[in-house]
């Protein structure tokens, strides 16, 4: 009797049907390049014919790569699912690494208790690189991943740590329009609602806030500025300290426009006109900027580009693993809507 066909194609069979070595056919699933073009032509035809599908698991063994990348959320659930910039990145970052073949891995690292897990998970058995987002200043996730030698691309600048491939978008500049803007508009007094100044987000739009008033020739005052957590809620409490101190407010700088949407309600139950007596100005110019009554002017960032150029960076350091790569910052710019 015959034997019956494997039910799963095999290299061998690949191999045999081509009229190539075993090594010639492997070379050419795996991307190889010391194959002639015609048994290139040959094994993609015969893989065409007999339906196979690559066994992953040889296949990494063979190429030591998984072509899995992994992006690592250093945030707690409520913040990732409930802001757009989290669903911009994720959405830039996908797109990305499909177009590139790659599949992602996505690993929230907020809870102390998923720390053995997180670590079990980060290694070249699994990912060939990772990409890191929403870090504070605390955070000893690139440490732990540098140590285990997986290229890493962290999303944000931190001070320091320039041995990390990062990109950003340029926060102090996107801040200073913002309260250039206000003053511009007459505003006497501008105030600030920040982000968490442990965070890069935080504090470098809040430095930005101190240079736009520098600019202007004007000095801080603390009783103007109000620390927020990039939340809806967080813009709301701040506000509200914000007009307890200082009720003669004229013009508010919000860190994201979550917290300008916060801003906002409080500013309307306190029966203050926007933009007549108080301006506000947002930043990340997400969709709820134009849903916001009225209409929020903010500062425009894309999400989306900057989770594609995390991906880029990233392979461009796994491509060429010895040359540093330069971070990037990408460009801010003011969008005016009603609210100003």
């Amino acid at each position: 009797m015959s034997r019956p066909p494997s039910p799963r194609p095999t290299l061998e069979e690949v191999a045999r049907r081509a009229g190539v070595g075993r090594g010639t056919a492997s070379r050419v699933i795996n991307g190889g390049e010391r194959v002639s073009a015609r048994a290139r032509q040959a094994v993609e035809e015969a893989i065409a014919e007999l339906g196979y599908v690559p066994n992953s698991a040889a296949r990494t063994l063979v190429t030591r790569r998984t072509d899995t990348i992994a992006l690592v959320i250093a945030e707690s659930e409520e913040r990732i699912f409930g802001e757009p910039f989290f669903a911009g990145v994720v959405r830039g970052i996908g797109t990305a690494l499909s177009e590139a073949n790659l599949q992602l891995v996505l690993m929230l690292a907020s809870s102390g208790q998923r720390s053995e897990h997180l670590d079990s998970w980060l290694g070249r058995q699994h990912v060939d690189g990772v990409l890191l987002l929403s870090l504070h200043d605390d955070d000893t996730l690139p440490d732990r991943i540098r140590a285990r030698g997986l290229p890493m691309v962290v999303g944000g600048q931190r001070s320091g740590e320039e041995r990390f491939g990062f990109v950003d978008v340029d926060n102090r500049l996107g801040a200073r329009l913002a309260v250039g803007h206000l003053v511009n508009r007459g505003r006497r007094r501008v105030a600030t609602v920040t982000g968490p100044l442990d965070m890069v987000a935080g504090r470098s739009r809040y430095e930005g806030y101190l240079s736009g008033l520098e600019d202007a020739g004007r000095t801080a005052d603390p009783g103007l500025v109000a620390t927020g957590d990039f939340s809806q809620a967080g813009g709301e409490a701040a506000m509200r300290e914000i007009l307890l101190r200082r009720p003669d407010v004229d013009g508010v700088f919000c860190a994201n426009d979550l917290m300008a949407a916060g801003a906002l309600r409080v500013l309307r139950e306190a029966g203050r006109d926007v933009p007549g007596e108080v301006s506000v100005v947002g930043f990340d110019d997400a969709p709820l900027a134009l849903s916001t009554e009225p209409p929020l002017t903010t500062v425009h960032q894309s999400p989306e580009r900057m989770g594609r150029e995390m991906v880029d960076l990233l392979l461009a350091t796994l491509g060429s693993p010895d040359e540093p790569q330069e971070g990037r910052v990408l460009p801010t710019h003011l969008v005016v809507r009603g609210s100003s």
